[in-house]
């Protein structure tokens, strides 16, 4: 495996990979490129979004098809855009505190893709739960990421409260505010949900909440997260109010 990106995420897994005595090359940002075409291995890529296009404008083309991407938010547009539509992407669910702390295995990660079994099997040899979801199933579980930055991060500014605090005291703004995502967000993901998966992908949001009561979201990242709704809304609704009331737009 080829990991780019020696930050919090990047090193953590290299240093996993290391612990088990597993092949791997951790690229910097001056150091490890000249490896990516003396190798056919998956291209693990952990940087933040920001920077990736100034990543894939230092990967060969020929090297695209090996690329996985395993950036939260509204990644797709920027991937077609990219002409990388059908490359392998991958959702995250391990906790890194800090540069240099140990990783910390949550549920599994899903992959899917060309390289997705790959990495997935990859990930399991360090003990890191990964999955190879289908492609709907993937969509699901990204827009269900996308929204829970989204709606926690703008609610906890809102409130000034955590997250275990927006679901206790403030869950019908929540509810209200998970809806209107949902229904901007659900076509470009290629899903159209019924009432029963809206519900329980709303309890689920609940339900991670719960588990991490004390954390307080913020909005971040804009292009990636808030910001893509705003542009995609047709009009405005609570969720430009309440950007606007937290100082993220004009009122």
């Amino acid at each position: 495996m080829i990991i780019i990106g020696a930050g919090r995420v990047g090193g953590a897994i290299a240093q996993r990979a290391q612990e088990a005595g597993l092949a791997h090359t951790l690229v910097s940002r001056t150091e490890g490129w000249d490896t990516i075409e003396r190798t056919d291995a998956p291209i693990f890529v952990a940087v933040r979004n920001d920077d990736l296009a100034a990543v894939l404008d230092k990967v060969p083309s020929s090297a695209h098809d090996r690329l996985v991407f395993t950036q939260n938010g509204m990644l797709r547009p920027w991937l077609i855009q990219r002409g990388l539509g059908d490359c392998t992407r991958g959702l995250l669910f391990f906790a890194v505190p800090a540069r240099g702390a140990p990783l910390a295995p949550g549920g599994d990660s899903p992959f899917v893709g060309p390289q997705a079994q790959a990495v997935a099997n990859w990930m399991g040899r360090i003990d890191v739960p990964a999955s190879t979801p289908d492609a709907t199933a993937f969509a699901v579980t990204e827009l269900e990421k996308l929204l829970w930055n989204c709606c926690f991060g703008l609610l906890c500014e809102h409130t000034n409260a955590s997250v275990g605090t927006v679901v206790g005291q403030h869950d019908e703004l929540l509810t209200q505010l998970a809806d209107e995502l949902l229904y901007l967000g659900m076509p470009a993901f290629g899903l159209d949900l019924d009432a029963e998966a809206r519900d329980a992908l709303k309890e689920r949001l609940r339900a991670y909440s719960r588990s991490i009561p004390d954390y307080r979201g913020a909005v971040k990242e804009w292009p990636w997260r808030n910001g893509w709704f705003v542009e995609v809304a047709r009009e405005p609704g609570l969720h430009e109010e309440l950007l606007g009331k937290t100082g993220h737009l004009p009122r």
